[in-house]
């Protein structure tokens, strides 16, 4: 017992040296946006732990909107919601879910103080491992139907619909289940279309999927192993990167690399560019390395581990690849650093007013490795010709109260048959929906 409680002492006062890190030298602001400033990297001892603590929404709490909309629960008492789809009829599907066992993450005293850091933003509980369908039935805007569309999977995340055939994104595999419109759950087995890295380490494990507009193809994401490959690039294989799976024969390629963490996508309704959220390195500054939204090009490689932000090079990674950093593109629009920004999708609805039109929405989990925090929230990107065409704009806050604790966290986002934005929030067990005041 003495071990245990000097063992709990120590990772205690890790966190807290780690807590009291540098502060960030710039304002958040100056992350965001197509030319981003990118200071030079500071590293330090220990990296700044810096995190909301996960308390829940207080009764009668809700986020707060942008002027002009308003927000209500659609649906509470989830268990850990992190994804949503929305079926052709109207029915939202949430993906309730967690990290897999990852034994091998991180061990000795780092894995131990990871753990409580993952206790303390609320991510620490076993996942349900089921997708849960919400339905409408009054149209008044709150579920006031679900059932368990969806069990016994393993850490599920990203959904998509082809014809009547449903894909889920397991963390290790690529499934295919049969459906009929109107169902509420599916009963017959899935189908395995292909594995997807995993393992033992599984880093980053969640991994989305999205079909092209002509039903031809899925796109898988898939994150690294590592920070920045300290893991050994050997267990990078096939991760850090976008996967295309021709739907009729089953193969899979590459189809974009150098994505340390690619989740949310969506396909720009201006240009029909595939679009991205990415989460950036971390340990290098509480201003470095931005987390950006980008368009994805056929066979393009983004810097990771090598370099970040195009060819700036990281000189933590071993060994050094300089004919990969010479092919690194730098992204298209940075959205802040450390945010952890993983929702990501075009407004096509016409509910919101129309400045919404064809932007793009994003879900921002909120940053650990920065002081003061950075994200928390859901932001707009406005669109103009298939590119950025200005700042952020918040459209949800207050996720952080005023003594630091985190109500919620936003993560996936989505936009419902009737145009109203959904958040899943997984802090706050809750979904959102987003509507013009009024409506």
């Amino acid at each position: 017992m003495r071990h245990i409680a000097l063992f709990a002492a120590t990772g205690l006062t890790l966190l807290g040296l780690a807590a009291c890190g540098d502060e960030s030298k710039l304002p958040a602001s100056a992350g965001f946006g197509p030319k981003p400033t990118l200071p030079e990297p500071h590293s330090t001892l220990l990296p700044t732990v810096n995190i909301a603590p996960a308390k829940g929404w207080p009764e009668g709490v809700t986020p707060s909107p942008a002027s002009g909309l308003a927000v209500k629960a659609f649906a509470v008492g989830l268990d850990h919601p992190r994804w949503l789809y929305v079926l052709p009829n109207g029915d939202v599907l949430v993906a309730e879910t967690n990290a897999p066992p990852k034994p091998d993450d991180a061990t000795g005293i780092a894995g131990w103080v990871q753990g409580l850091v993952m206790k303390r933003a609320g991510a620490d509980t076993e996942s349900a491992n089921r997708i849960t369908l919400l339905r409408d039935t009054d149209g008044d805007g709150v579920a006031d139907k679900r059932s368990v569309f969806l069990k016994g999977l393993n850490s599920p995340f990203g959904m998509a619909l082809v014809g009547q055939d449903f894909y889920v994104a397991n963390s290790d595999a690529l499934l295919r289940f049969p459906y009929k419109d109107g169902e509420t759950e599916i009963a017959e087995p899935g189908v395995k279309v292909i594995d997807l890295p995993a393992g033992t380490i599984n880093h980053h494990w969640t991994k989305n999927v999205i079909a092209s507009p002509d039903g031809k193809h899925l796109y898988v994401t898939v994150g690294s192993n590592s920070n920045v490959g300290e893991n050994g690039l050997d267990k990078e294989e096939g991760r850090a990167a976008i996967h295309e799976v021709d739907i009729a024969t089953g193969k899979s390629r590459i189809f974009a690399s150098g994505l340390r963490n690619p989740n949310g996508m969506d396909w720009q309704p201006q240009s029909g560019a595939l679009w991205t959220a990415v989460n950036e390195r971390d340990e290098i500054g509480n201003d470095l390395v931005p987390d950006y939204m980008t368009s994805v090009k056929d066979g393009a490689f983004y810097g990771w581990p090598f370099s970040y932000y195009g060819q700036h090079v990281d000189q933590r990674v071993k060994p050094q690849n300089p004919e990969m950093v010479a092919k690194a593109i730098a992204p298209d629009y940075a959205l802040g650093s450390h945010t952890a920004s993983l929702g990501l999708v075009f407004y096509r609805g016409d509910l919101l007013p129309a400045h919404y039109k064809d932007g793009a929405f994003v879900g921002q989990h909120g940053s650990w490795n920065r002081k003061p925090f950075n994200g928390y929230k859901v932001i707009f990107v406005p669109f103009a010709n298939g590119m950025p065409s200005g700042g952020p704009e918040d459209v949800l806050t207050g996720f952080v109260d005023e003594d630091g604790d985190a109500r919620g966290r936003p993560v996936g986002v989505a936009v419902d048959k009737g145009g109203a934005l959904l958040v899943a929030d997984d802090v706050g067990n809750a979904v959102w929906r987003v509507t013009p005041t009024g409506k």
